[in-house]
């Protein structure tokens, strides 16, 4: 094969109450956040006793892509590495060039583009290796993968068992609402190559799961998990103030799916399960939360597409996709480096 082996790039999280801040610390260096916003972040993770999901997830993660591997064939070691917290990448980086690997590829848990949800990892991976030194493993991130099969099919079987839970006489009041974490709108108007790539990415996601579960409902994106100043403006609407509004328009129950992610991190748990399920009983509103992909075995077996696809000679390349934007297996140079950023 023309690779070696296969890292998990992931984002990483705390998983005891001492290290809550210490982790918010490493995530927001240089972005002047405020400490008392820092407290603020902090109590959401310690309402889950300090222990963030998104650890656990990436290690069952990797045991199903390890198990998919051998059952199937493919004969390269995984290895995990974190943008945030143990096991810090430049430390994975080091063991595997300690063990032999000389060139890898990367599985980012992000399926979007854009500079926190894409370009950031490349960064991350790019000083993980310069740590490292000379002999650093050569390491390239496998493509976007917002309208893979393998990433579609499991969020929308997801919404058919949300929409399950809820009394089906009242169908013609029911709302479908996608969510993806909020970021700049200087951010979304230059990801990617052209421009608001992230955006795009997600409307078309939205679009496929939505016609594959219930393409009888209504239904909208919107945004969660906003964490920037109030002077900077975000994408809106936000999942809160957008179920106020559904109240208001008649709707009487929702189901929440969180298309902008792969498992049922802090984000998921908090940000949802627990702020907006509140909002919803305020206002009255059923509401269901549907689940992410996580372990699902199509969503791992995506993983192992992705490396063969890259394996293919060129020319055999093969894109398992269901959606109409134009996608590559590798980014361009520039894509979604922020302007200021840019030689």
């Amino acid at each position: 094969m023309a690779y070696d082996a296969l890292v998990l790039v992931s984002f990483g999280g705390p998983e005891r109450p001492e290290d809550v801040l210490p982790f918010l610390q490493n995530v927001t260096r240089g972005r002047g956040v405020p400490p008392e916003r820092l407290a603020e972040v902090a109590e959401h993770y310690l309402h889950f006793g300090g222990v963030s999901p998104i650890n656990q997830q990436c290690r069952d993660l990797l045991a199903a892509i390890r198990a998919d591997f051998a059952a199937h064939g493919v004969d390269l070691p995984v290895y995990w590495g974190n943008r945030n917290w143990d096991p810090m990448l430049a430390d994975t980086v080091a063991q595997m060039r300690d063990d032999g690997i000389q060139r890898a590829l990367a599985f980012v848990t992000s399926a979007y583009g854009g500079y926190s949800s894409c370009r950031q990892y490349q960064e991350d991976i790019a000083s993980a290796r310069a740590a490292v030194g000379p002999d650093a493993p050569l390491i390239e991130k496998l493509r976007q993968f917002w309208d893979h099969p393998g990433f579609v099919e499991p969020h929308a079987d997801a919404v058919r068992a949300a929409l399950a839970q809820l009394d089906p006489a009242r169908r013609d009041s029911t709302r479908l609402v996608f969510t993806a974490h909020s970021v700049p709108v200087s951010a979304a108007a230059t990801a990617g190559p052209h421009g608001g790539r992230y955006t795009a990415q997600l409307e078309e996601a939205a679009r496929l799961v939505h016609a594959a579960a219930a393409p009888d409902l209504p239904y909208d994106l919107v945004w969660q998990s906003r964490s920037g100043p109030p002077q900077v403006p975000w994408l809106e609407p936000d999942i809160n103030d957008h179920l106020a509004t559904l109240a208001g328009q008649g709707v009487t129950g929702v189901v929440v799916s969180p298309i902008g992610f792969v498992s049922d991190h802090l984000e998921v748990v908090w940000d949802l399960d627990t702020e907006a399920l509140d909002t919803a009983k305020q206002l009255g509103l059923d509401f269901v939360r549907a689940g992410t992909p996580g372990t699902d075995p199509r969503f791992v077996a995506m993983v192992r597409e992705l490396v063969l696809e890259r394996h293919a000679p060129d020319g055999e390349r093969y894109f398992r996709r269901l959606g109409e934007l134009p996608t590559w297996d590798t980014c361009p140079a520039l894509c979604c480096v922020p302007p200021a950023r840019r030689p």
